[in-house]
């Protein structure tokens, strides 16, 4: 997918990514979405399309799209909407009480990405 992800999308792909990287999904990491998709999509969305690329994706991959929606979610996002954001990514990764090493990983690239504007 190289079209430019709106601020909305970007993040649900952000999340759901967050989400598979350490190879469970649970209830609660389901709600944290569901929560970010009330908040973030004013009006009601398929997402479909975004759930079967997101399932196409090769785990290898992940790095680059998670990357890539991160520099869209930036582009359109004011420095509030992003630290909102990163409260989501952390409440998604701690939701199943056990922070994996592959979703640190992620997280500290999120934080560190985009807290070095204000540095």
């Amino acid at each position: 997918m190289n079209r430019k992800l709106n601020k909305a999308e970007a993040g649900y792909h952000m999340l759901q990514l967050l989400a598979f990287v350490d190879q469970t999904f649970s209830v609660d990491e389901d709600l944290v979405i569901r929560k970010y998709l009330v908040e973030n999509y004013p009006f009601h969305v398929n997402l479909d399309g975004a759930i079967e690329h997101l399932s196409m994706l090769k785990q290898e991959d992940y790095i680059l799209h998670f990357q890539k929606c991160m520099d869209d979610f930036y582009e359109d996002s004011t420095p509030d909407e992003r630290t909102q954001f990163l409260n989501f990514a952390v409440q998604l990764v701690k939701a199943d009480n056990v922070i994996s090493p592959v979703e640190n990983v992620y997280l500290k690239l999120l934080f560190d990405t985009w807290e070095s504007e204000t540095a």
